[in-house]
C-alpha cells in the first residue's frame, strides 16, 4: 500500500531531523562513510608509514654516530608508526563490522551475530582433546 502525501512529508521531515541530530548514525545506516573520516584514516596510515621510515633512518643514524640513545629514540619512533598503522586497520575492521560488512569465510559471517568461544577457550578445548586422545 503506497504512502499518502502527508505520510511522505512526515517521513522526509523525520529523515532530515535525524540527519541533523546524528549524521554519523545516518552514514552508518546508509553505508556511506563521510569523506573526512576516510581522509583522516588514510592520513593516519600515511603518518604511520612515515614514522616507520623516520624511525629506521634514526636507528641507522644512531648506528653511524655510535650513540645508543639515538638508536633507542629511532626504535620508539618506528614503534609509534607501527601503532598508528595498527590503529588504522583496527578502526577499519570496527567500522566495517558496525556497518554489517563481513567476509563470507569469517566466523562472524557464518554465525550471523552469535558469539562463539574465544581464542583461548578454543585452545583449551584443543589441549584437552589432545590430552584425552593420548
Amino acid at each position: 500500500m503506497p504512502l499518502s502525501d502527508h505520510e511522505r512529508r512526515m517521513l522526509a521531515e523525520m529523515e532530515a531531523a535525524m540527519a541533523q541530530e546524528d549524521p554519523k548514525l545516518v552514514s552508518t545506516l546508509t553505508g556511506r562513510a563521510s569523506l573526512s573520516a576516510l581522509s583522516a584514516s588514510y592520513r593516519r596510515l600515511s603518518v604511520g608509514a612515515g614514522l616507520i621510515f623516520l624511525g629506521m633512518a634514526t636507528i641507522i643514524a644512531g648506528l653511524i654516530a655510535k650513540v645508543t640513545l639515538i638508536g633507542i629514540a629511532g626504535f620508539g619512533i618506528a614503534l609509534l608508526g607501527c601503532l598508528a598503522i595498527v590503529s588504522y586497520f583496527s578502526g577499519r575492521s570496527g567500522a566495517m563490522s558496525a556497518a554489517g560488512v563481513t567476509d563470507a569465510g569469517s566466523p562472524q559471517g557464518k554465525n550471523k551475530g552469535k558469539k562463539g568461544p574465544s581464542w583461548s577457550q578454543r585452545m583449551e578445548e584443543r589441549w584437552e582433546r589432545r590430552n584425552f586422545d593420548n
